[in-house]
């Protein structure tokens, strides 16, 4: 229950072992993720998008309910092949409910790999639709190299925006309530998440039924031109994340210009350009730290800038986990935590309804 007091009372809670508490078999395929990656980028900064399409397990939508979750593919923009998963609960407990809160979730992968309809989250999806419930709209955002900055966060907001059009509300099930939509993400999709709520909050008065009020960033992908203490410590033993991998992400996810370096805005958020959301409307924040994870420091420190911003946040912490660790099922935490985000949304939620 450790990781559960954290996340109650904002504490942190150092690393309580040398080495991660993952299985061995977790390991090798963590380690095989890291060999692919590296492999598909290219000297002259592309990536290798067919040996990628060679080796990536994708999984087709399913209208027939699998596991107690049925799911559409929802194009919203075919010029940029910008489309969402869509997710419906099909289980008692959901078919009951007067409500559905939706939760808008961004995949990982560094804004470089990986896609809505991968096979890793597509499964991670389904568990937030049928564990919650939740009806769940999983985006398929443009990547890096090819699309840099700002596209991402842009392919982001628009798919808010097309939920909020009242044409399209016919897509959604009938109990969905706008008023209780989240915005999720693990690694580059917390990144993402958190960009997106604070567009959202700008522009709060823009929408006309679609209002945010939680965030949970899962391992955020946040950076910086420092070194920090955990990337250095954990140098050959976080096998997901290095200091050269990241290097390169960032590098090809920013357009080349003046200041676009690791302490940029939408990299070092809590950093020495970090913009000011004191003034803001911005969401309820759940952010979620590993102990074995390199980008640990960068993530508390963006969650003490939340806090000493007035916004209301909470630190989960699981000391003995490595990044991504919440996609492995077979882990013990990875449930713990999705139960985790479950509590989370329904506190939230319980406060509109209050109001």
């Amino acid at each position: 229950m450790a990781q559960q007091d954290a996340f109650a009372n904002g504490q942190q809670k150092k690393p309580s072992a040398s080495s991660p508490g993952i299985p061995w078999r977790t390991r090798i395929v963590l380690s095989l993720i890291s060999a692919v990656t590296d492999y598909s980028r290219r000297q002259n900064g592309t990536v290798n998008r067919r040996l990628l399409n060679i080796l990536g397990l994708k999984t087709p939508s399913n209208p027939n309910p699998v596991n107690g979750v049925k799911s559409f593919d929802v194009t919203v923009d075919p010029s940029r092949n910008l489309w969402f998963r869509l997710f419906v609960p099909t289980t008692d407990e959901s078919r009951n409910l007067i409500s559905l809160p939706i939760l808008v979730f961004f995949h990982g992968g560094g804004f470089v790999y990986l896609s809505a309809d991968t096979k890793t989250y597509d499964a991670v999806c389904r568990r937030f639709a049928r564990k919650t419930p939740a009806v769940v709209v999983s985006v398929n955002y443009r990547l890096a190299p090819e699309h840099r900055y700002p596209a991402q966060y842009d392919d982001g907001f628009d798919v808010l925006k097309f939920l909020d059009n009242e044409n399209n509300r016919g897509i959604l099930p009938e109990n969905v309530d706008l008023n209780c939509c989240f915005l999720a993400g693990d690694s580059a999709g917390g990144n993402l998440a958190h960009h997106v709520a604070k567009r959202a909050s700008e522009l709060t008065s823009k929408f006309d039924s679609l209002k945010v009020i939680g965030l949970v960033a899962i391992q955020p992908f946040f950076g910086g031109e420092e070194r920090t203490e955990a990337e250095s410590r954990l140098a050959g033993i976080d096998v997901l994340v290095s200091v050269p991998r990241t290097d390169w992400m960032w590098k090809a996810f920013l357009p080349p210009g003046e200041r676009m370096d690791r302490d940029h805005e939408v990299i070092n958020v809590s950093g020495p350009r970090a913009v000011d959301i004191s003034k803001l409307e911005f969401p309820a924040t759940m952010v979620v730290v590993g102990g074995f994870d390199s980008l640990q420091d960068w993530q508390r420190r963006y969650y003490e800038w939340l806090k000493k911003s007035g916004k209301e946040a909470y630190l989960s912490e699981y000391p003995t986990m490595v990044h991504a660790f919440y996609i492995f099922p077979e882990l013990p935490e990875s449930t713990q935590l999705i139960l985790e985000i479950k509590d989370f949304i329904h506190k939230q939620c319980s406060k509109v309804v209050k109001n």
